[in-house]
């Protein structure tokens, strides 16, 4: 592809995604689909000779496009929604175009200090200390995973060699996300050496119930090594009691791993830092940027206090990637199992320069805001109730009475393809979830949903 052919089909592309975000309140959130139409609608077998790009691109917008759930909907409520915004946008492309591998200093100078550098910003506007120490990973899983790792370093430390000992536990809430349970599985811990601790009223983990827990696994003979607590669980958006947590920790000596994928965001709201009480206490934490900080997928930043235990769990340099050594070059390879690094800090610099934090604030206090006002439409209904505390952007709601009701409604609801929420279960209740996140969403799209909402019910 010429020079010339790349600029014309890149104004394209962009001409494209400049309409697409102008224009999305007129997609269908959900692509009215079935399973496998779209691969029928496809070749068997790819073509032996090249075809023109505009056939390419025509069939994107064709074929692509219409079968994609779009994520990037101002009425994509569902799950935890996210905003891939321009600037982003822009940052990835250039990413893209660079196509550079961070593995070591020396193979990408900028990718490795633009990531100490944004994530030194990000560090400051969640008020984390200065001693937390920041790595870039995919997902928040990844993250996870990690944090275990290194707290597996500590408790045995001859574990990269042998592996896992038996009789490592570690504990989480009943609430924790999925990625706890497969970091163990992954690890080679395994999921019956994962303790899920009862949750209050409030679908928080209780303090007493985890000191009583690693009680009796020592007393059983067994090694506790790590807690995860989170701070916006899945299912309710939660916040575990960090800083009581910390204290059992801190006393039993285990590592506190803390799961803010999606609450962290919120702290750099000065009015909303109270989230993260006690978080300075802990030894490693994850928070996603492409969640609340209108970031492209994929971005998760981990913060430690103890790199070192990190880069002992992961550290291995062969020859060929052994370089001249310098205190200023981080080589990012030994914070973790992956060695190709994508220029990930690059749309994240461009989001945080083109908004600011208080332009960043304002986004995450006015979807936390239009939460409550969701919310307060539910109470006032009667037909309807709140399923669990909205503390941050999300709202968890029911019909009274049968769960095929509710289950009904939110099936009939998606199906319209105007929104998109999705659902949990919490104390055995079907429960509707809908998740502010995308920095389009405003008041008239939360207004047309609730009216939706409540005619469906009348039918319900």
């Amino acid at each position: 592809m010429s020079p010339e052919e790349f600029r014309r089909y890149g104004h394209q592309a962009v001409d494209w995604l400049a309409d697409y975000l102008e224009h999305i309140r007129e997609r269908p959130v959900l692509p009215p689909i079935k399973p496998g139409e779209f691969t029928d609608r496809l070749p068997a077998s790819g073509p032996e000779q090249g075809e023109p790009m505009e056939e390419i691109l025509a069939d994107f917008d064709r074929l692509v496009a219409p079968a994609m759930t779009h994520w990037n909907h101002p009425r994509f409520l569902a799950y935890f929604a996210i905003s891939g915004s321009p600037p982003g946008i822009l940052g990835e492309l250039l990413a893209a175009g660079l196509n550079s591998n961070g593995m070591v200093w020396k193979s990408g100078p900028a990718i490795t200090e633009l990531e100490q550098v944004t994530l030194g910003w990000l560090r400051q506007w969640m008020g984390l200390p200065d001693s937390f120490a920041g790595v870039i990973y995919d997902t928040a899983s990844t993250s996870t995973l990690h944090a275990i790792a290194a707290a597996r370093s500590v408790a045995a430390p001859d574990s990269r060699r042998a592996g896992s000992p038996p009789g490592l536990v570690m504990y989480c809430s009943a609430q924790a996300h999925s990625s706890v349970e497969k970091a163990a599985m992954t690890l080679g811990i395994g999921q019956d050496q994962v303790r899920k601790i009862p949750c209050d009223a409030d679908f928080r983990m209780c303090v007493d119930a985890l000191a009583a827990a690693i009680g009796q696994d020592r007393a059983a003979g067994l090694v506790p090594f790590c807690v995860v607590a989170t701070v916006g669980t899945t299912s309710t958006a939660s916040i575990d009691p960090v800083a009581a947590i910390a204290e059992v920790c801190e006393r039993e000596r285990l590592w506190l791993h803390v799961d803010a994928a999606y609450g962290g965001s919120a702290a750099i709201v000065a009015s909303r830092r109270w989230i993260l009480e006690g978080v300075d206490r802990a030894d490693s934490l994850v928070t996603n940027p492409h969640k609340g900080l209108l970031t492209p997928v994929d971005l998760s930043a981990f913060y430690t206090r103890r790199p070192e235990a990190l880069r002992a769990a992961f550290s291995l340099v062969p020859e060929y990637l052994r370089t001249a050594s310098d205190p200023r070059a981080t080589d990012l390879m030994d914070t973790g199992f992956q060695l190709g690094r994508r220029f990930r800090s690059l749309k994240l610099w461009f989001v945080m320069r083109y908004y600011g934090r208080e332009g960043l604030a304002a986004i995450i206090d006015g979807q936390c805001n239009l939460a409550q006002r969701f919310a307060g439409w539910v109470r006032d209904d009667a037909r309807f109730e709140l399923c669990a505390p909205v503390l941050l952007s999300l709202v968890c709601f029911r019909l009274r009475g049968s769960d095929e009701a509710s289950q009904r409604l939110l099936e009939r609801l998606n199906a319209g393809g105007a929104a998109f929420l999705s659902h949990t279960v919490l104390d055995g209740r079907f429960v509707i979830r809908l998740a502010i996140g995308n920095h389009q969403t405003g008041p008239g799209d939360i207004e047309d949903v609730w009216r939706r909402i409540q005619e469906l019910a009348a039918g319900a």
